[in-house]
């Protein structure tokens, strides 16, 4: 990226360009074409203003529940089949004040499913501890797995990621199908939690190549300007496969467009509750 820069520097038409959201927009290009990493961006925002992680909300708990219920689109559907689509995913400290009520209004109602689709197809933010709390709850308590570690660059810590062991409520299992639906649009933690499961061969993805993104961006401020470079400090690496999800994105088991990923998912669960009946008729067959 230094080479970049320093390249930039001397291409005085580039940089003569009058309007700055355009030549925000030329180096973005030209950063992309050069390090092949989707994810760096140079944005122009005179008014922006850093954000600052935000606090618990001091709000009553019921309340904090229906905040979160309104990202999340509970139904069972014909066949006994549990669909939650997912937009935001929470983190431990959310979830451990409102998992309760979480329970009681969206997990109690799906538990007794035969089979469940996360729809991720417009998961775009989440928090990073909340990616144990959503694989454990399709993985057994013992014995422990591993299932990411985060390297963060600033910190140059290594975080690993683990199954928990005791969970609020009860767990679907690891007999049940699960099928994740995932777009183009499919970004972050999301991405992450598809990944864990699929290779921890827990659950089938159906859909889009995911965004490819990243599972933590930093804006970097360039001197004294309204410039700004989004990079990705922190990197995703999964146990099992060695290599990370992020610019390449989560590829799909059954690729589809995401319009028809449900519909898809649907087919799939039903002719998988079909097979032992289709098997036991050609033993029969064959006997």
């Amino acid at each position: 990226m230094e080479e970049t820069i320093d390249a930039a520097s001397t291409n005085t038409e580039i940089l003569s360009i009058p309007d700055p959201a355009t030549l925000a927009s030329v180096l973005t290009e030209g950063v992309k074409n050069t390090i092949g990493d989707s994810r760096v961006k140079v944005t122009y925002e005179p008014e922006y203003v850093p954000a600052v992680p935000p606090a618990m909300p001091d709000i009553p708990p019921e309340q904090l529940a229906g905040m979160i219920k309104a990202t999340v689109k509970v139904e069972v559907l014909d066949g006994n089949i549990a669909y939650l689509k997912i937009q935001h995913i929470i983190g431990e400290e959310m979830a451990q004040k409102v998992g309760p009520l979480l329970l009681e209004y969206i997990w109690d109602k799906v538990l007794p499913t035969s089979a469940m689709i996360l729809d991720f197809r417009s998961a775009v933010s989440g928090e990073l501890s909340g990616i144990p709390y959503i694989v454990s709850y399709y993985t057994e308590a013992e014995p422990l797995i591993h299932i990411d570690s985060v390297y963060d660059r600033p910190s140059d810590i290594t975080t690993e990621l683990w199954s928990m062991p005791t969970l609020l409520g009860k767990r679907y299992g690891t007999s049940k199908p699960l099928i994740i639906l995932t777009s183009k649009n499919t970004l972050g933690v999301a991405e992450d939690v598809a990944y864990c499961l699929k290779n921890l061969k827990r659950a089938t993805i159906v859909g889009e190549n995911t965004a490819g993104g990243t599972v933590k961006i930093d804006k970097i401020k360039v001197g004294d300007t309204d410039f700004y470079v989004s990079v990705p400090v922190a990197k995703s690496i999964n146990p099992i496969t060695g290599k990370s999800w992020e610019i390449d994105g989560v590829s799909p088991d059954v690729e589809v467009l995401a319009e028809d990923a449900l519909e898809t998912a649907i087919a799939i669960i039903e002719l998988r509750a079909e097979l032992p009946e289709l098997v036991q008729a050609a033993a029969a067959l064959v006997a």
